[in-house]
């Protein structure tokens, strides 16, 4: 055919949800592009309408929706901007989910339970996802429920570069919420310079969601800044009352660390009048004006999620990213 080119230029397109368009629009003016004009609404009985305004066919897709409350719908409109962008031709879809909806739901506790982190991969998978991107999920293990690639992100170095800057002249200790997450509170460790861990041994109601009933120190705390971390904050009952087990073990001070701020009610009371003098998170999911207070720091996760786009889409390393540790 006279006068037929074919381009083999890769197309890079963001496209953002509704729940989080502050952290799209600031991932996307990183990557130096714009987000896709996107008509997204409900109709009389709340389903949801997706169409984009620009053609996608044979682009790159980056289709970035944090799972905020509620949860469900945001998902939902994910999924279906999922399969808008597969019907319409597009390449390849990376899902960009800075917070994993459904992640804590990752095995069956006691029978005749869902494994709705496995679901959420399948639907996903289904819709038409090439890839994911997420950030500090629930449990590592959930990288093998989806069909394809998983770039797994981590705000350790953003959260620790943080810490550092400011307590790293003080005598630090890190301590882990619960047995369970000690290899993250040694990486958190390594990161500070080899400071000594400690984990809050802890028991949990399997009958009764986000409720703990004991606290006990396992390990040397007193004298010390307690870096208390943890991936997220719900409610804030086992991060409040982990800090409060520091103090009356005689903590000098306890600083609280988390990657993702859910703050449902009534944690920013709870936060607030804890004997934590910083609450520290990333804006992997929104937080409202009415849900920030004095003790609360919020850094961006933006600068870490845009290049971890950048090399996915220039088929480079998301790995290096981490030291290998990825």
């Amino acid at each position: 055919m006279t006068g037929y080119k074919k381009t083999t230029e890769k197309n890079l397109m963001v496209f953002s949800g509704r729940a989080h368009p502050v952290l799209a629009e600031e991932v996307a003016a990183i990557l130096e592009t714009e987000l896709v004009p996107t008509s997204a609404y409900e109709f009389a009985n709340s389903e949801i309408y997706v169409r984009f305004e620009e053609s996608v066919r044979g682009c790159d897709a980056f289709v970035l929706q944090s799972h905020t409350a509620p949860v469900n719908e945001w998902i939902m409109e994910h999924l279906i901007m999922v399969d808008a962008l597969k019907r319409a031709s597009a390449k390849r879809i990376t899902v960009v989910m800075p917070f994993y909806g459904y992640a804590r739901q990752d095995k069956k506790h006691r029978g005749r339970e869902p494994i709705s982190a496995r679901l959420m991969a399948d639907l996903f998978k289904t819709a038409g996802a090439d890839r994911l991107i997420t950030v500090d999920l629930h449990a590592d293990q959930i990288q093998g429920y989806f069909d394809g690639p998983v770039d797994h992100l981590m705000a350790l170095p953003i959260l620790t570069d943080y810490v550092k800057a400011k307590y790293g002249a003080q005598p630090l200790a890190v301590v882990s919420p619960d047995a369970g997450r000690i290899k993250v509170a040694e990486r958190w460790s390594a990161k500070l310079g080899g400071v000594p861990l400690a984990f809050i041994h802890k028991t949990r109601r399997t009958d009764r969601p986000n409720e703990t009933v004991a606290n006990r120190v396992v390990g040397e705390v007193a004298g010390k800044i307690c870096v208390l971390t943890d991936d997220m904050i719900d409610t804030g009952g086992t991060i409040v009352k982990a800090a409060e087990a520091l103090v009356a073990d005689g903590a000098a001070g306890v600083i609280i660390a988390a990657t993702h701020a859910i703050l449902s009610d009534p944690a920013v009371d709870r936060l607030k009048n804890s004997p934590a003098v910083e609450v520290i998170v990333t804006d992997t999911l929104p937080i409202p004006e009415d849900r920030r207070f004095d003790k609360l720091t919020v850094l961006s996760i933006a600068p870490l999620v845009a290049r971890a786009i950048k090399e996915v889409f220039e088929d480079g390393s998301v790995t290096s990213m981490f030291d290998g540790h990825a």
